[in-house]
Parts: C-alpha cells; sequence; structure tokens
C-alpha cells in the first residue's frame, strides 16, 4: 500500500505544492489547517507520516507533537520559519524526526520523508524483539519502552534510539556524528542537538539512580555506555 502523509499547514499554496511533490514519489495525502482538525484525523485515520507546520492558527506546531507523542509514534517532520538553532534542537527533543525550514524544495521534503519511512521500516524489520544486557537496563524495540533499575524511564522516540545504539555495543564510544548519522541520517540537525539529547537522558536515568551514571562523555571524542 501506499503510505499516507497528513501535511498540518495553514497556507493552501504549500499544502497544495506537498501534495503534487507526494504524489509524484508514489504517495497518498490528506490535508488540514488546524492541530485539532490533525489529532481528529489521526485519531480515526491510518497515517504513516506527518508533515508539521509549526506556526498553526489554534495550536503552536511544538505543543501538538507533544500531544502527538502522548499516544502515537508516527514520524514527524517540522516545517519551520524559524531557522534558530535553539527551535531546531527543540523540534528534535520533543520527539520530531526531522525538520525543513522555510522556504524549502517540496522535491527535498518528499526524499526527507523517503529516508525517514525506509529506516524506520529498515529497523522494524532488524529489531522485533525485546533487547536485554543485564538487570541494570532493559530496552524494548517493540514497545521504545526503557526499564533503569527495575523502574519504567519516560524517554522520547530520539532520547531511546540514542540510549538503544548505545545498549548494543557497551563501552564502544560513538562520535555525535556517528550517532547522528545511524539515528538521523541526511537531517540538517546539528552535532550540539545530540549533547542536547544526551543530557536529557542522563538526567532522566539520574532521576532513578543518582550514583550510576552510566554514560560516559569522551570529551572531544563522543560518548559510551558503561554498565
Amino acid at each position: 500500500m501506499q503510505p499516507t502523509i497528513l501535511i498540518v499547514d495553514d497556507e493552501p499554496s504549500i499544502s497544495q505544492t506537498l501534495v503534487y511533490a507526494l504524489q509524484l514519489e508514489g504517495f497518498n495525502s490528506v490535508t488540514c489547517e488546524l492541530g485539532g482538525q490533525a489529532l481528529e484525523i489521526l485519531k480515526n485515520q491510518s497515517i504513516d507520516f506527518i508533515v508539521l507546520d509549526v506556526g498553526l492558527p489554534d495550536i503552536n506546531g511544538f505543543e501538538l507533537c507533544k500531544t502527538i507523542r502522548e499516544f502515537s509514534t508516527t514520524p514527524i517532520l517540522f516545517l519551520t520559519a524559524r531557522n534558530d538553532e535553539f527551535d531546531r534542537i527543540l523540534g528534535l527533543e520533543i520527539g520530531a524526526d526531522d525538520y525543513v525550514c522555510k522556504p524549502f524544495s517540496p522535491r527535498e521534503v518528499s526524499t526527507r520523508i523517503k529516508v525517514i519511512l525506509k529506516r524506520l521500516n529498515t529497523t522494524s524489520k532488524k529489531e522485533p524483539e525485546t533487547t536485554a544486557h543485564n538487570a541494570l537496563l532493559e530496552l524494548d524495540s517493540n514497545t521504545m519502552s526503557a526499564m533503569f533499575y527495575s523502574k519504567p524511564l519516560s524517554l522520547t522516540k530520539l532520547e531511546f534510539q540514542i540510549l538503544a545504539v548505545l545498549f548494543k555495543r557497551p563501552e564502544q564510544v560513538y562520535s555525535r556524528a556517528q550517532l547522528m548519522d545511524i539515528i538521523w541520517p541526511n537531517s540538517a540537525s546539528l552535532e550540539r542537538s545530540v549533547d542536547t539529547h544526551i543530557k536529557s537522558l542522563r538526567t532522566k536515568l539520574k532521576s532513578i539512580n543518582c550514583d550510576h551514571d552510566i554514560i560516559k562523555t569522551h570529551r572531544g571524542i563522543g560518548y559510551s555506555l558503561i554498565l
């Protein structure tokens, strides 16, 4: 079946341009102009990908993303007129998979969607089972849930993915560039966003056990997991 893309943007000219570009790539599209409409569509239709404008009339796109992540792991790509680094990192931190700054190329958006969907499809085929290492940490790739010292960790999608990469090869040092290439290749995000996710992930782990910091920083190199 052709993937269905939900485009949430209050500018019809942008939505229709994207619909045409996505149609050329074999995608179906559903459009709406409001965040509230997007939530109704997501709860009643099967959607494979969300293209989400940050500046919506009824709700901020970042807040809408947070709400969506409460019940859905459908990949999200932000469209934003904001070229500020803080906003770009914030978008990734709250659960988006990628972002494109306006003005943008419709072809670039469709290419990014294809890359993300392909990566997620490949990951689901390779990792259908629960991954466990020892009594301290347990990750379930099916539900994207994690347990640390037998207590649940509330992680964003990207935090889980970073932890999963480090978890596969304990003590192996991954550079920021390597983590970005594995988790969100072809993204325009900055390497500093990796530091932001690591900081947030470390804080959540320490909230369960402040005496055991399992993420080791290798200054000037990257990060590793020490269990």
